[in-house]
């Protein structure tokens, strides 16, 4: 069985996996079903949890891989939470092993030129980093979280 990664989240979480055919899967509560397992999954529904359960955002405020043109290429934000039908939380999820760096920063910034959310999540799941948009400096503030609903 897959060795999982211990992430930087409660961990009253309950993260559903099964085991089938020598594969590992993973459940997707705002999809309502079962994925293959991958790293970057196992950190997405850890922050699909954080969202619902501790800062208190309902499912239907979150899509998850929201469509995002850039350049004529078809990108996917990982979480996207509405409020008043707008990009209020954009949310990019990686891996655990994978190192939050300014090229992942960029990348959010980028999906956030065309979906305009508030405020940004970057994670590998044991590093979070959360930021609030000045769109007047054309920058981005960190925080210490993000708001609670």
């Amino acid at each position: 069985m897959t060795e999982l990664v211990q992430l930087n989240f409660s961990e009253k979480y309950q993260i559903r996996l099964k085991q089938s055919q020598d594969k590992l899967y993973i459940f997707c509560f705002i999809r309502k079903k079962w994925l293959v397992y991958t790293p970057e999954e196992w950190v997405r529904q850890h922050v699909i949890r954080y969202l619902i359960d501790d800062l208190g955002y309902s499912i239907s405020a979150i899509a998850l891989e929201v469509p995002v043109p850039i350049t004529g290429m078809r990108k996917r934000a990982d979480i996207v939470v509405y409020q008043n039908a707008k990009p209020y939380i954009m949310v990019e999820c990686k891996a655990p092993k994978v190192v939050i760096n300014q090229t992942t920063f960029d990348q959010i910034a980028r999906y956030n030129i065309v979906l305009g959310s508030q405020f940004l999540m970057v994670t590998n799941g044991i590093n979070h980093f959360y930021c609030m948009m000045d769109f007047e400096q054309k920058r981005y503030n960190f925080l210490k979280q993000l708001p609670k609903k």
